[in-house]
């Protein structure tokens, strides 16, 4: 258990995010929490990152290589003195009283091990339109029933560093799946919390090509650790979204039915489109009464290349899972409990 006011080591992992790192300190630096620790954990990055973090007295440590998020994530764990380590990532603004409502919950049940928060619906730079979809997609999905998840939201979250030391470090080995393997060896014995307490901005993916490559490696390389737990994880894939998924990526090989069975089976596509937004029902309307019917159009353009791309991810990682012993088995040896000093990269 923590002290009633212990200090908060928060810690920004950046790689090339200097167009937002300023903003992304400035939100910590008013923070209504005391006292604070604040460390950058640089990931080799080559732009104005680390000048622009320096320009605000705020410590720098780095990565001896570029080597991803969880080595960044690790390095900081590392060189913290906090009883509580609050993670934010570079391209967030977290509003004034998110470490507050962070301490807040971790002191009052023992029971929580991590407590990650939700990003608005509303994107920080409002410059892309994909970014205005991505924005209010993860939001929306983020609405857990209860709050309960079983992976970690790590844009933003809240964890006692005897709990981090215990569960052991990110496994640096992972680059697109570190935080839901993570999140899997916490759940094990604390509850991992999802609350709107500790809300902030993000700055999401400027391209739909980026945006998409995302999705499918993060989808690809979960299959084995579902394959593993025998169940998916508790928070965004719910039992909906994926048939949302699977009959949107059945519309479109069904295209082809009316021209091997005849004029009636041009329904199927037409069935299967419907299918998949009714299986998703509640965000539709969401983002209807947030943006209108207008935005909703371009919306659900979009979210079918989503859905169509979850489908690919499965299948591919199916496919890898099926025919590759290395990817069935690189959940199989989690990283163990570390003394700070060594969760420090080696050097290359």
């Amino acid at each position: 258990m923590s002290s009633p006011n212990p200090l908060v080591t928060v810690i920004v992992p950046n790689y090339n995010y200097a167009a937002t790192l300023g903003r992304c300190l400035e939100a910590i630096q008013a923070q209504t929490y005391s006292p604070l620790e604040i460390l950058v954990a640089d990931d080799c990055s080559t732009d104005d990152s680390v000048a622009v973090a320096e320009s605000m007295g705020v410590t720098v440590i780095s990565t001896r290589r570029n080597a991803g998020q969880a080595v960044a994530r690790n390095l900081g764990a590392a060189h913290a003195r906090g009883e509580i380590l609050f993670f934010v990532d570079s391209d967030l603004v977290i509003e004034p009283d998110a470490v507050a409502n962070a301490v807040k919950v971790l002191n009052a049940d023992p029971k929580v091990g991590a407590i990650c928060g939700i990003e608005d619906p509303v994107p920080l730079i409002r410059d892309k339109m994909i970014k205005e979809y991505r924005a209010l997609q993860y939001h929306y999905w983020s609405l857990t029933p209860n709050g309960i998840v079983s992976f970690l939201f790590s844009a933003m979250f809240a964890i006692r560093a005897d709990v981090f030391a215990e569960v052991g470090p990110f496994d640096p080995r992972l680059r697109w799946s570190e935080e839901v393997e993570f999140g899997h060896r916490l759940s094990r014995n604390y509850q991992i919390r999802l609350t709107a307490d500790l809300r902030g901005r993000h700055d999401p993916d400027d391209s739909l090509r980026g945006l998409l490559r995302k999705l499918f490696h993060r989808g690809r390389v979960r299959v084995p650790l579902y394959a593993r737990k025998k169940e998916f994880a508790q928070g965004f894939e719910t039992a909906s979204r994926v048939w949302s998924s699977v009959a949107a990526f059945l519309a479109v090989p069904s295209v082809a039915l009316p021209v091997v069975f005849g004029w009636p089976w041009a329904l199927a596509p037409v069935l299967l489109l419907a299918i998949s937004v009714a299986a998703d029902a509640g965000m539709y309307r969401f983002v209807l009464a947030e943006r209108g019917a207008l935005f909703l159009a371009y919306y659900t353009a979009v979210h079918f290349l989503v859905n169509l791309t979850i489908s690919a991810a499965a299948i591919a990682g199916l496919a890898q899972w099926a025919t590759s012993r290395k990817f069935r088995r690189m959940y199989d040896d989690p990283p163990r409990p570390l003394t700070r000093p060594t969760l420090l990269p080696e050097h290359p």
